[in-house]
Parts: structure tokens; sequence; C-alpha cells
């Protein structure tokens, strides 16, 4: 399998400030991977990185087997970027602005290719950008970040501005750039999102990676959801491999991984009226994550 996106020990400094540190990330061809963490984690930073935006301050970074800086102008002819913002020129017209973009990518049919995904998207292509509000805004990104059917598309942050169904139609449409061969590499913090479309996901904490993992790997028996109610007021409760215990007058609740004796052995020492336990869902897994080592 080829590797499209490769990073090693990839770091960014703003002097004094927390950039990237160190990253390690793999991506291969035709995956759909997911770069979760919250505002500020290192996500925008290791993207704008990866696209040569803003240079590196050492370590590695490839794409396609590429140098991400040197090579740079050859790289971005099969990337297809929507950052989580968008701004044009406002007194342009949709359709005129996006025949300038695919004026950049000789030798591909664009034309075609940017009515279909308009009249996917719903998008007037006549309207000046300056009259779109920030969903229609976003829409144009989204023909600009695909409308020369890019080998590698890089979403950061991409549902911000529009509705439940355009996200769903979104949705639809990358899903069909993966089906046809793209790799897709979407960065996001709203986990539902990732959950239901990514393979595989990493994890970033304070400019770090602390987790790559299959979306499967990171739900699998090892994480328990437990919660549990005593017919008797409960003062406290410990457990090796319990985190996030929440204690509220006779009812527990925590997230567990470990062995499953040692867990029903310290649940049966309260006098027990029900007992719940499930897989966690990927936002229980992911804040246990970043609670786990303060």
């Amino acid at each position: 399998m080829n590797t499209v996106i490769e990073t090693k020990k990839l770091t960014k400094s703003y002097g004094k400030a927390r950039g990237i540190i160190d990253i390690d990330l793999t991506v291969n061809e035709g995956e759909f991977f997911g770069f979760i963490g919250p505002n500020g984690a290192g996500k925008t930073t290791t993207i704008r990185t990866l696209l040569s935006l803003i240079y590196k301050t050492s370590g590695e970074a490839k794409i396609f087997g590429l140098d991400c800086h040197k090579d740079r102008v050859q790289i971005l002819k099969d990337v297809g970027y929507l950052p989580s913002e968008v701004f044009y020129y406002d007194n342009m017209k949709a359709l005129d602005l996006l025949n300038y973009s695919a004026s950049f990518f000789e030798g591909k049919e664009c034309k075609k290719r940017i009515h279909d995904l308009a009249s996917a998207l719903e998008l007037d292509l006549n309207k000046k950008i300056e009259d779109m509000s920030l969903g229609n805004k976003k829409k144009v990104g989204i023909v600009q970040g695909l409308l020369h059917s890019p080998k590698l598309i890089i979403l950061d942050e991409p549902t911000s501005g529009l509705d439940p169904l355009m996200q769903r139609t979104f949705f639809e449409l990358i899903k069909e750039e993966n089906n046809r061969g793209a790799t897709v590499l979407f960065s996001s913090h709203i986990l539902s999102e990732v959950q239901r479309i990514c393979d595989r996901v990493a994890i970033i904490k304070e400019g770090r990676i602390i987790s790559t993992q299959r979306i499967s790997e990171l739900k699998d028996s090892a994480y328990k959801k437990v919660s549990f109610t005593s017919k008797a007021p409960i003062s406290s409760f410990a457990l090796t491999g319990a985190n996030e215990i929440q204690i509220s007058v006779n009812s527990v609740s925590f997230v567990y991984k470990g062995e499953c004796n040692d867990l029903l052995a310290a649940v049966n020492n309260h006098l027990l009226a029900n007992v719940d336990i499930s897989e966690p869902s990927l936002e229980e897994i992911f804040m246990h994550y970043y609670s786990k080592d303060k």
C-alpha cells in the first residue's frame, strides 16, 4: 500500500509559543483518515505545514513521497484543500472565481466538474461573493477544492457554516471522491462526524499526537462504559483503570479499561440495584485520552 502523507518528528515552533512537536503521521493511499483534537491542539498548524503555507522548524514532511517544501508546486497540483474559513475577492462572481482557479490545472477538464459540483451543492454560480451567506461561501470553497479531481483531499473543519442537510450532501460528495480512489485527511473537533466516516484516526493533544488507531480499535472491548446504581448511598468509588468517575448519591459512572473480573468485583462491593456495561462513544474515549494525564 502506497503512503500518501508521511511525517517524521515534524515540529513547528512560534518562538516560545507551542506549535506542533515531533508529529509522526502516516496516511495511506485511499484512506479516509481522521485528525481530531479541540481548537488550539495543533491540527491546523500541522495541515498548513504539510501544504507549505508555513515552514517547519524541524523534522520531515512528505506528500506522494515528495518533500512538502521543495516539491510543493508539483504536490499541490494533485491536492484539494478546504480551510476552516474561506476568504475571496468580494466583487467576483462565483463562476469567475472558480474558472480562475481551474486555470491553474492545465490538462484537467474542470469546467463540467464545476457545474456538476455546484448543482449538487445548490450553489448559484452567477452570484457575487459579497452577496453570499457564510454557508454559500463555504460551498464555493468545496467546489474549488474538488474541481480538479485531486488525489489527496485535505479538509480542515469543513462543515462549519453548512446546514445539516448540506452537510449530508457534502459527506456524500467526499465519499464519492474517496470511492474513486482519493485519499482524505479530515480534521475536525466534531467527533460524531469522524466516527461515522473515517477508517483511522489520530488524536492530537497540546501539539503532540497521543494516539493513532483504527476507529474500531478505539471502541474495542478493552474500553467499557460502566454505570450502576446502589440501594444505598455511595460516598466513594475507586478502581484501577477507571477514569472520569462520577458519583451522584447512589449512582456511579465511568470509563473502564482493565480486567473484567476486577471490574465485577469492585462493582459487586455495593448493594446493587442496576448495572449497565456498554461500549463508550468516540467522544467519551476522546475525553478519556484528554483527561488521563492531567
